[in-house]
């Protein structure tokens, strides 16, 4: 039992080590981070429903983890570079997009979710 505890907080260590690494190198995950972190606030300040704060945090959630994965595959590919292979670019270039298409669907879920929200608030304003 001891040892399991031991190689779980091992494991858990190096989980946060990719992460602090994604966080300090990655610009890129840094500004999906502080959307994540606005969208998360928003959905406390504006008291969405249980069910849009899953799908929103789990669009979260697929971001960073295409962003990661974009990651893990751009360094695997670095390693290659003395060899470069004429798909080495475009393997980066289709990780690039798996994380932009993520990242948009992610938008269009997030504006069609809060969008009733803005416009209740709006009007209140409005008319008040």
């Amino acid at each position: 039992m001891r040892e399991e505890l031991r190689r779980f907080k091992r494991s858990l260590g190096h989980a946060l080590d990719g992460i602090k690494y994604a966080v300090s190198h990655e610009k890129n995950f840094r500004i999906e981070l502080s959307f994540g972190v606005m969208v998360l606030a928003l959905i406390f300040i504006l008291k969405v429903k249980n069910w849009e704060a899953i799908i929103l945090i789990l669009m979260i959630m697929w971001v960073f983890i295409t962003e990661l994965t974009n990651t893990v595959f751009e360094r695997v590919v670095d390693i290659l570079k003395p060899r470069i292979h004429p798909y080495a670019r475009l393997i980066k270039d289709l990780m690039a997009a798996v994380v932009l298409i993520s990242a948009i669907v992610s938008v269009v879920v997030g504006i069609i979710i809060f969008y009733p929200y803005f416009r209740e608030l709006v009007v209140m304003v409005w008319f008040f």
